[in-house]
């Protein structure tokens, strides 16, 4: 037995009534969408934007954000199963999440509102979005530690976690790990945002947080146990394969030129 490790045994359930129960999952990832408004509704009162718009910016991400998350891991992680079994894909309560689908169902959603909010362009709000996301981001690890899932390889390091509802084998404690750094991201774009001027260079807060986030996930999923059985043997995993294309996204949009301002419309 290794005493250095920490047992985790902490129940995913709040409170349960009857049939109803609140999950510390869920009210994390409520969470991210109230505080994420918090932080935005700053910053569009500092720029001048309407309020309006921040609502309506809202609806998109949080749509955005559950479909693109739920049918990136049922099409990147199961295909053959989600497919033989469409009904299975709208039961998000069960569980089962992407961040890369996520992702890209933001990217989709803010697309689709510039359409309607023509007076800001795609990267714009992309710019400012990806801090209150990376905020996101760090609370859902978190909600996946009380889950006790996306768990860790076997370790001995001291602080070592072990899931009792899981094994009796003392693992890195992957979700702290991404929860702490996806933190630190988010004071790192914060803070750019307030004391730079690379805000004014479109893109490149955006093109940060891929860089930040993804580069991460990379290298952490060295430490986690794969989450699907067709990953066993494969060189890179799932995760590590879709980062790939996104943290060269990003340094794409930091380290591009741009030829000229964009005009503002009247």
């Amino acid at each position: 037995m290794n005493f250095a490790s920490i047992f985790w045994n902490v129940s995913p359930e709040i409170i349960k009534l009857g049939p109803i129960s609140l999950r510390w999952y869920g009210l994390l990832f409520a969470s991210t969408f109230v505080l994420g408004y918090i932080i935005l509704s700053k910053i569009f009162r500092n720029e001048k934007k309407p309020q309006s718009d921040l609502e309506q910016l809202s609806i998109y991400v949080i749509l955005g954000t559950v479909i693109g998350a739920r049918l990136g891991h049922c099409l990147f992680y199961d295909p053959v199963y989600y497919l033989s079994h469409p009904i299975e894909i709208i039961k998000v309560w069960e569980g089962g999440l992407a961040s890369h689908g996520a992702a890209i169902g933001i990217i989709t959603a803010i697309y689709l509102l510039t359409k309607k909010q023509k007076d800001k362009s795609m990267l714009w709000i992309l710019d400012r979005l990806v801090i209150v996301v990376a905020l996101g981001g760090a609370l859902i690890r978190l909600g996946n530690l009380f889950n006790s899932e996306i768990i860790g390889k076997a370790s001995n390091v001291p602080w070592a976690f072990i899931f009792i509802r899981v094994d009796d084998i003392p693992r890195h404690p992957a979700q702290l790990y991404e929860s702490i750094f996806y933190f630190i991201s988010f004071f790192i774009l914060y803070f750019v945002y307030l004391k730079t001027d690379k805000k004014t260079k479109q893109g490149y807060l955006f093109g940060l947080f891929l860089v930040l986030i993804f580069g991460f996930r990379f290298f952490v999923e060295f430490i986690k146990e794969n989450q699907s059985p067709f990953e066993q043997n494969m060189f890179l995993n799932m995760g590590q394969l879709l980062s790939i294309p996104f943290v060269a996204a990003g340094l794409f949009f930091m380290f591009r030129k741009q030829k000229e301002l964009i005009k503002k419309k009247k």
